[in-house]
């Protein structure tokens, strides 16, 4: 597409050379200086055309992104004149990067690690401003300095393990001892039992959080959607059954994105269409992270609001209590009696009254008791989790081995296994489809 600015980059032993053979200064550079501008000229080393007025940057190993000489050519964007660069650049000598390579090369020339590579992912494709806040931390390092923290506790203690089968007649004592079971459980399970008990927060924050409207027809859930949204999204009708199928929007609250999901409602269908709009709300329900189960205080409680509970009450959730103006037929008691897991925010989506409250709770509930805690100590993708969760059934090994006094042996064995998950979060001893698969989901400019 059209742009003011295009980059482009180039990586690798013979970056400068390549870029000597368009770039046209005046007068001509004898020697680039590393990690300065030179203003200048593209030109077609065929026929000496000009292509354009460009900024170019010369940036030497190893002070740069990839470790690598680095050269940077800032042209102007217009998709004849970059792509003309571009094909200048390959026939002198360069190729296209594939997907994620140049964080490839930083990974593998040792400029960072493999959940600082993560965290740049995570940078690109969050939709939050708290998920860059903690993709920012995890760039850093803060996540990495966690696992090698973990990682120097467990070759301590694997250090004394494996004196106990070098000199066992000295070491026999200690390796009985409850020290060393209380080391693995204070020292490593409980820190990552804590990192993986915030995973799901990670996700909300860097994904949003998937919430469903649910309730019988004609109780207010379409309006509420648009309250919500500020916007006039879903067709209201007072006759029920208007929602036939479910309609899927997105909004922010507090700096979290909310995909908001409103629902045919629940009761026996009519007809195949809203059968159909039925099954469907039923599913997208499964996939919620949150649930607002919409009320109608103007009637009397009835036996669809049960039915409805007993399908949505495994999740999180608010009890909307709409309808507030109108005479009660409903007491909020009653429902505190009857559906005592959620509370109960009373609110008139016609007069608005109480949606700022509502607003508060869904933050409150579902998203500030998530994120009040040192974001370092989370598992930032589902990668991370599954390396971290083998750790944790590796060490509970050890410690049944070392409870039954078996040989040191085994032990060292299962201490080892969990050693191997938390240095593969890291990148050591990690396979090259794992690696492919993480730097795919880069774009190729990255």
């Amino acid at each position: 597409g059209e742009g003011g600015i295009g980059i482009i980059k180039i990586s690798g032993p013979d970056a400068l050379n390549i870029a000597k053979k368009l770039f046209r200064h005046d007068p001509p550079i004898d020697h680039f200086v590393s990690h300065r501008l030179y203003y200048g000229l593209i030109v077609d080393p065929q026929n000496d055309t000009v292509l354009d007025e460009v900024l170019l940057s010369y940036m030497q190993a190893p002070r740069t992104y990839t470790r690598e000489d680095v050269v940077e050519i800032n042209c102007h964007s217009g998709p004849i004149v970059y792509r003309r660069i571009l094909e200048l650049v390959m026939d002198a000598g360069a190729r296209l990067a594939e997907p994620g390579e140049f964080t490839k090369r930083a990974f593998l020339n040792g400029r960072i690690d493999l959940t600082q590579a993560e965290a740049i992912i995570d940078l690109i494709k969050t939709r939050s401003d708290r998920g860059v806040e903690l993709a920012a931390q995890h760039l850093r390092g803060k996540f990495h300095d966690k696992i090698e923290e973990w990682r120097s506790t467990l070759i301590d203690i694997l250090a004394r393990v494996e004196a106990c089968i070098d000199f066992p007649e000295d070491m026999e004592e200690e390796l009985e001892s409850e020290e060393v079971i209380e080391s693995i459980k204070r020292g490593i399970i409980g820190p990552i039992q804590e990192a993986l008990s915030n995973y799901d927060s990670g996700r909300i924050l860097r994904e949003g959080l998937k919430m469903v409207i649910v309730g019988k027809p004609n109780v207010g859930k379409s309006s509420l959607l648009n309250a919500l949204l500020k916007e006039d999204r879903a067709i209201v009708s007072e006759i029920p059954g208007t929602t036939r199928d479910t309609i899927e929007e997105s909004f922010s609250l507090k700096g979290i994105p909310i995909h908001i999901i409103d629902t045919a409602g629940l009761r026996a269908p009519g007809d195949k269409v809203e059968a159909l709009g039925i099954t469907r709300a039923k599913d997208r329900l499964a996939e919620a992270d949150f649930v607002l189960f919409v009320i109608d205080r103007s009637v009397p409680l009835e036996k669809e609001d049960t039915e409805i509970f007993e399908e949505v009450k495994s999740k999180e959730g608010l009890i909307v209590l709409n309808k507030i103006d109108l005479p009660e037929r409903t007491r909020e008691e009653e429902l505190r009696e009857h559906f005592e897991k959620f509370p109960v925010v009373p609110v008139s989506v016609r007069t608005e009254k109480g949606l700022d409250k509502l607003e508060e709770e869904i933050f409150e509930r579902i998203i500030k008791a998530r994120i009040d805690y040192d974001r370092s100590m989370l598992a930032p993708n589902l990668r991370h989790k599954k390396c971290l969760e083998l750790a944790v059934e590796y060490l509970n090994n050890a410690i049944d081995l070392l409870r039954k006094d078996e040989s040191p042996e085994l032990i060292a064995f299962e201490l080892k296994q969990a050693l191997d998950k938390l240095s593969e979060i890291v990148g050591e001893n990690v396979g090259e489809d794992i690696l492919d698969h993480i730097f795919s989901q880069f774009c190729i400019g990255k």
